[in-house]
This record gives structure tokens, sequence and C-alpha cells, in this order.
């Protein structure tokens, strides 16, 4: 979605050799923009980006989903893409620009795009390459995988990082945790990606899609899935191996996203939402419509 190369005027995760053709095809990246919005400005900036989503569902501008910090860093927002390829990050931009200027011109876009950086405390942009060959239980097929995000309600990310020297060691590490868990009936999928722009040294993301918070509960151990033996070996190699780690826990925004087609079908009721621009609409003179009216009127909170 909104590449901080592209928002300076308008906003703008791997390895798939494993991957079959079916997956392969949900994109090969995944384009993910986060951004932390000033406390006094959520109200503003959500409005906002009901607005933008709105533009780019009505004009087939870029697709993304749209999550929100439910633990980890406040008023923290992340919108992820699937990429093909950087050619296909760089078209999808100029969709989104084209759909926001349809909808409300070419002044009023701007606007809306200066009024979008004055919400924003701080934020970065990272390109993360899919390593299908390192996922556990991952989706066979599109229809699956559109099954699984499009019932996704919440969804639990580990950033962690590799000490210099060390990835092959990490991805082995990986692979056996792998091999392990697809053997228990018990585990559910983990899909990791691994960031190839935005970041300093190297970072995997493990991350875990449920369809409720409920769906982190009794969830084996890596003790349990790894066995006494197998367990202390990995606490070692994490101690030698990673400088350390993150997670947080996002739950989807339906308002703020424009998900792809395959993925929206699955739960219409929920990716669909009505009338999510009544609120964000500025009042307009008898006779004209509000796409053309400039964003300056939003309201405030």
């Amino acid at each position: 979605m909104y590449k901080k190369a592209v928002w300076a005027v308008a906003v703008v995760a791997c390895l798939v050799l494993a991957a079959p053709v079916a997956v392969r095809a949900q994109g090969d990246y995944l384009d993910e923009y986060i951004v932390k919005v000033k406390p006094e400005k959520v109200a503003d900036f959500t409005v906002l980006a009901k607005r933008v989503a709105d533009a780019n569902r009505r004009f087939n501008g870029d697709r993304w989903i749209a999550m929100e910090t439910l633990y980890g860093e406040g008023n923290t927002y992340a919108f992820v893409s699937t990429r093909q390829d950087y050619a296909d990050v760089e078209k999808n931009a100029g969709s989104f620009v084209v759909a926001l200027q349809k909808a409300y011109g070419k002044e009023a876009a701007l606007k809306m795009l200066n009024d979008w950086n004055n919400c924003v405390e701080s934020s970065r942009s990272e390109l993360r390459r899919r390593r299908w060959d390192l996922s556990r239980k991952a989706p066979t097929d599109a229809a699956a995988y559109a099954k699984m995000v499009g019932e996704t309600r919440v969804l639990r990310t580990t950033a962690v990082h590799v000490r210099s020297g060390h990835i092959a060691d990490f991805e082995a590490l990986l692979k056996e945790t792998k091999e392990a868990g697809e053997k228990n009936p018990d585990t559910q999928p983990l899909l990791i990606s691994q960031v190839v722009e935005g970041t300093r040294g190297t970072t995997f993301y493990i991350t875990a899609l449920r369809s409720s918070l409920g769906g982190f509960d009794k969830n084996p151990t890596v003790r349990e899935v790894l066995g006494e033996e197998g367990y202390q070996k990995y606490l070692k190699a994490n101690a030698d191996f990673v400088s350390g780690t993150e997670s947080t826990i996002f739950h989807f925004s339906a308002e703020l996203s424009n998900p792809p087609e395959e993925i929206a079908k699955v739960a219409a009721d929920f990716w669909q939402p009505k009338a999510v621009m009544a609120s964000a609409k500025p009042k307009v003179a008898a006779g004209k419509t509000a796409e053309l009216k400039p964003a300056a009127e939003k309201p405030k909170p």
C-alpha cells in the first residue's frame, strides 16, 4: 500500500522454490507500511484512512489489509499488500494515486495526503520475501490461502533479529522446528517471511493467524513440539543466533482495508463494510458531490 518514497507526494513481505504454483500466485512478497499515529490525531487519521480505502474500492486502486495494534506499541497501524515482484510495487503505487485523484480530484487528494502526514508521528516501510520453505503447514493452494486470510481477525507476528553471519544457522533451526511441527497434529500454521528492504541487519517474521484471540489458547508449546532434548538445542541456538525479538498482536480492520477479491468474498459481511463514508463526507453545497470536495473539512475528534 502506502510506500514511503511515494508518500512524499502520495501515500503510496519468500523464497518460493518449495512452494506450489497456486500458492506462489498469491504473491512472492509482502509490502508493508507501518505507521504510529499521534494520540491526539487518531480520530482524524481513521477518517482519512476510511476515505482512502473507499476511493481504492470504488476506482480499482491498490489492494491491502489494514491492522491495528491490540498488544504492542499503541496507536500503531500496519497496511499489508501482496506483490509479485518489485515492478508490481511500482504499478500498484500508481493505481493507488489514480484512485484517489478520481475519487476526490488532484488538489483534494494531495490535501488528504498532507493531512495524513500531519497525523503521523513516525512510519517505516518494509518489503518482505515470503519463505514458504520455512513456513509450517502453509496453505497448499490459492483457495486455502484466501480462506485462511479471509477468516482471520487477529494476527500475532514476532520479529526475529538474526546476528550477522548466522542466517544459514537460523534457517536450519527453522527447518528443524518446521519438520517437528508438521508431525504434530495439534499445531497450526506458521508463516515465515524475511525482510529484504527497509531494515538494518537481517529480520525474519514468524506469523500466526487466528479467527479470534481464543485461537491462541491451548496450542502446543515449542517444548512439547520438539521434546526436551530438541528444546534445549533450540534454546541454545536462539541464544547464539538471535540478537532480539519483538512480538505484536494485531486485529484486522475491515473499514481501513481493500483486500483482494478472493479474500473479501470469504466473509463479505466482514470485509465489505457498508456506508463507510457516512461519517467522513464533508458538507457540500447543493448540486455538488462530496467526492470533489477538498478534504480540509474532515471531522474533528
